[in-house]
């Protein structure tokens, strides 16, 4: 019997076209003899739209973008329909950021019962909230940057008490992040106090909540974890923007970033990454995959800086490369989290509800 994955993409996101590229992506690697394939449309606006089964791989976003004249046809219940008609055996959520990466959407699909990709309610909102995450880093031993992070309503009551903090603790550059985002949506550098105050004012036009980290002079390598319980992790690869950070352009537009993968390490520099990355993982309570970006210095000292818990999903992106190089191809990566999501859910089934 071949399985009904449904593909859920697009979203109430920044990062809506970044996740209509990913779902073209996968349509193309996904083997049609093995599925039957169901694009589950999510608009800028937040609406639902089941599109009809697709029988062949995609062949650009727009045929992954459907529209509706009838109101019916725009709400969460005609997913909700489809599935209690005919259900979905596995959901593979591909929404990056806001909606769809933090818990949200994994919270309404456990609700619903239904098998899916990836990261559960925890691992998701931890991984998307870089506070909570850095915190869960702390208590796990695994060395960070400094950081200092506060809500928009704190910095506009003691703009100038923060702006302190933030030069005492940390001193310049700085680089400032909205805390509930990804694909470098937001982020800026900030070389002195005028370009700190900009850099927040940019950023809480993204997220109430920020993040300002030290700047530090290394290498940022990344490395893909993949499984449930007993997390396998790829080679390790290396990001060089020639941009001066690695910001939302260098990555999706204008190809100003060099990959390196796999990137010369040290054994014993290497090992250190694994086992953080793992850690980082089990942190979480990550399931599915995750990709664990780390800074190493000159001077092979590692610091983590974070785990995407959705990350980029093209085949030419990190996390698909990383794995291609540790001998697991593109579509057989996207077969084995799909089983990975079965093999979670069915777990789950054996937890008992009553007191009996």
């Amino acid at each position: 019997m071949k399985k009904r994955i449904g593909l859920l993409y697009g979203g109430k996101s920044a990062e809506h076209e970044v996740s209509l590229s990913t779902a073209k992506a996968v349509t193309q690697a996904l083997d049609f003899n093995e599925f039957d394939v169901f694009p589950i449309f999510i608009t800028l606006n937040g609406e639902w739209r089941v599109g009809p089964q697709l029988t062949e791989a995609a062949q650009s976003i727009e045929q992954l973008q459907f529209t509706s004249t009838s109101k019916a046809d725009n709400n969460i219940t005609q997913f909700i329909t489809a599935h209690m008609t005919t259900p979905f055996d596995v959901i593979f959520p591909l929404l990056h950021g806001t909606n769809g990466e933090d818990g949200t959407v994994q919270g309404f699909l456990e609700v619903l019962n239904i098998p899916y990709v990836g990261n559960g309610v925890l691992g998701s909102a931890a991984g998307m909230d870089k506070v909570a995450m850095k915190q869960l880093f702390e208590m796990a031993g695994l060395p960070q940057v400094p950081y200092v992070h506060f809500i928009r309503s704190e910095w506009e009551k003691n703009q100038a008490g923060y702006t302190a903090k933030c030069e005492d603790t940390l001193g310049y550059p700085m680089f400032v992040k909205p805390a509930n985002l990804g694909s470098s949506v937001g982020i800026s550098k900030a070389s002195n106090a005028k370009e700190l105050e900009k850099a927040v004012a940019y950023a809480l036009q993204y997220d109430r909540k920020i993040v300002v980290e030290q700047g530090i002079i290394a290498r940022e390598i990344e490395l893909g974890v993949l499984g449930n319980d007993e997390p396998k992790v790829s080679v390790a690869g290396e990001i060089k923007p020639m941009t001066e950070f690695y910001d939302y352009d260098s990555k999706y537009k204008d190809g100003s970033t060099a990959l390196i993968i796999p990137v010369p390490l040290e054994e014993t520099v290497y090992m250190d990454l694994v086992e953080m990355a793992k850690k980082a993982f089990k942190a979480i309570d990550g399931a599915g995959l995750v990709r664990a970006d780390f800074f190493v210095t000159a001077d092979n000292e590692i610091f983590i800086n974070e785990v995407n818990t959705l990350p980029g999903f093209t085949p030419v992106s990190m996390y698909p490369l990383l794995w291609q190089h540790t001998n697991v191809p593109y579509p057989e990566l996207i077969k084995k989290l799909i089983s990975l999501a079965v093999e979670r859910h069915a777990e789950k089934q054996q937890l008992q509800y009553n007191k009996d």
